[in-house]
């Protein structure tokens, strides 16, 4: 069923599938691929898609095959059409995006915010997450656009990983570029705040139509806390705040072209890796193999002492 994909591989639409067709392609796949994201206010500057942009942007670069032709940094120009043709991507299908999240506090009261209750999010997840498994779709790869995604996905991941022979790789677009190297590109003034430098650079990348970058004046954020260990920290309305805040006028299309390039090919080169990995056993009840599973007539431990023969 290699004839569905492009050339050397990429992607082909799961919706577009013919039913009588769908084991024959899910037999050839390598991967699937699922895009989540939100609809939730991120200025007057970014579209209410922003992050379904991204997720599906992104996720329709996981199985590029031979890379997009984009220069990397530092690399001196595009990758030659010749080597294009020849290195042969995975195969892999994409099925529609999600497209409605929870969504955070701070942005839940702002206009065009659809959020949905975490509660309801994670048992949505794990019922489409288990229906493109038992579709035929082992490996399933997981692209998210909306940070508040990682922790319902997660979850939705490990409740259908329990369940079914699975192997679910939750990817953030927004992790495979460093803070390090957004220092680089934008300077030292923040920029990977929610609808800040960085994201908006993001959507510059895929569809630069959908930004007005006229539309706002720079919107400090709140400086982080001066410590370098990991933390999270949630608040009701951080201040100043807007639904959003950041130094816009450090985005442009040139930085969304080379975070759209550095993170997809770091996309790939995960998928590529996973791809390759061996897939996982199937799950199990037995939490303990026979020989260590305690004897049944066994006293329990804090239990009453077994009582002596007279």
């Amino acid at each position: 069923m290699s004839a569905a994909w492009p050339t050397g591989g990429g992607l082909v639409p799961a919706a577009r599938i013919p039913g009588g067709e769908l084991a024959a392609v899910a037999e050839a796949a390598d991967f699937a691929v699922l895009p989540v994201g939100a609809v939730e206010w991120h200025g007057p500057h970014l579209p209410l898609g922003t992050d379904l942009i991204l997720a599906e942007g992104f996720a329709a670069e996981s199985a590029i095959s031979g890379g997009d032709g984009a220069a990397a940094p530092g690399d001196g120009g595009a990758t030659p059409a010749g080597d294009r043709a020849t290195a042969a991507g995975p195969r892999g299908v994409l099925f529609p995006a999600v497209p409605y999240a929870a969504c955070p506090g701070q942005t839940r009261p702002w206009p065009g915010t659809v959020s949905i209750r975490p509660e309801i999010a994670v048992g949505y997840l794990a019922d489409v997450i288990e229906g493109i498994v038992a579709a035929g779709f082992p490996r399933l790869l997981i692209v998210n656009g909306h940070d508040a995604n990682m922790s319902t996905v997660r979850a939705a991941m490990e409740w259908v990983s329990g369940r079914r022979t699975a192997s679910l790789l939750l990817v953030n677009w927004f992790q495979l570029v460093t803070p390090a190297e957004t220092a680089e590109l934008y300077g030292p003034l923040p920029s990977r705040g929610h609808g800040g430098a960085y994201e908006t650079s993001g959507v510059l990348g895929f569809d630069p139509d959908a930004v007005r970058l006229d539309a706002v004046a720079d919107l400090p954020p709140k400086p982080k806390l001066p410590v370098t260990h990991p933390y999270v920290l949630v608040e009701s309305r951080p201040d100043p705040w807007q639904g959003w805040s950041g130094h816009i006028s450090l985005a442009g299309e040139e930085a969304g072209r080379r975070v759209r390039q550095l993170a997809g090919t770091r996309l790939r080169e995960v998928v590529a890796a996973w791809v390759a990995a061996p897939p996982p056993a199937p799950p199990t009840d037995a939490p303990l193999p026979a020989e260590v599973a305690p004897a049944a007539d066994a006293p329990s431990a804090g239990g009453p002492e077994p009582e002596e023969a007279p």
